[in-house]
């Protein structure tokens, strides 16, 4: 059967500098099966598929899936699944949000001019990790990080803070084969902004993201966690592989939003 395919740039304003992602519309007649092998196929980090909300305060629902698994929740594939439902003429109940229904309940996004944002949900795990997984950490980043813990909204990262931006970009991480720690790894400041990286296990060994909401919003949370006083901050992430990722983090009251610019690249149908 065809349905509705398209392919967005997230975190970016011109094709190539952000994070891929793929999206096939209408998909409530696709079984499980179909889309994690559709998702094998595009190799992308993540692929998503629109269906009708199961939830009455939700405009629409999305699954996600990177090449071998489902995941409950992932920034740029909400940030793009949105893009994708807005632009197929999705109209949301409420002016002024869309709400995605998710594996991790409902997620919360707004518009502003061509930012796109969503309000960063609560951790799942937060808090120190224990010795074994810091010591673990601690060999495949050659350093002891300034700080780490969970930062755990669906993925699973484990967060680890080093000394500066520049730190960041020079990283060499030395994973073991078989690896299957979500690593995330940021630094710098307020003022200038944060680097930040995110690697995790797929089908080949392991992949770096070029760039990563949900780590962000891990990231904006332990910030949070630190500092009451700040309301916005920009992070680059992708620097390592020639990418130019921009995250904009903004901080309302006790609410986090973490967005970026969304750029259309193919559109087209695709038979399943």
């Amino acid at each position: 059967m065809s349905h509705r395919f398209s392919q967005y740039d997230v975190f970016s304003t011109r094709t190539g500098d952000g994070n891929p992602l793929a999206v096939v519309h209408d998909a409530d007649d696709l079984d499980a099966a179909t889309m994690q092998r559709f998702a094998a196929w595009t190799n992308l980090s993540e692929t998503t598929f629109l269906l009708r909300p199961e939830d009455p305060g939700a405009d629409y629902r999305v699954r996600i899936f990177t090449p071998t698994t489902e995941l409950p929740f992932a920034g740029h594939p909400t940030l793009g699944s949105c893009r994708a439902w807005l632009d197929a003429g999705g109209r949301p109940a409420a002016a002024g949000a869309v709400v995605q229904e998710c594996g991790l309940g409902l997620v919360t996004l707004r518009s502003d001019g061509e930012l796109l944002s969503f309000a960063a949900p609560a951790l799942r795990r937060s808090g120190p990790v224990d010795a074994g997984i810091a010591d673990h950490v601690a060999g495949i980043l050659g350093q002891e990080p300034l700080s780490l813990q969970w930062g755990d909204n669906g993925p699973g990262w484990v967060v680890a803070e080093l000394r500066d931006a520049a730190a960041v970009r020079d990283l060499r991480p030395r994973f073991g084969e078989g690896d299957q720690t979500y690593l995330g790894v940021f630094g710098g400041d307020l003022a200038d902004g944060y680097e930040v990286r995110a690697f995790f296990p797929d089908q080949t060994g392991r992949r770096e993201d070029p760039a990563t909401g949900s780590l962000n919003a891990s990231v904006a949370m332990i910030l949070a966690q630190r500092d009451q006083g700040w309301t916005h901050y920009t992070a680059r992430q992708g620097t390592a592989l020639g990418r130019d990722a921009r995250i904009d983090v903004r901080r309302e009251g006790d609410r986090l939003w973490v967005g970026g610019r969304v750029v259309a690249a193919v559109t087209g149908s695709v038979h399943l």
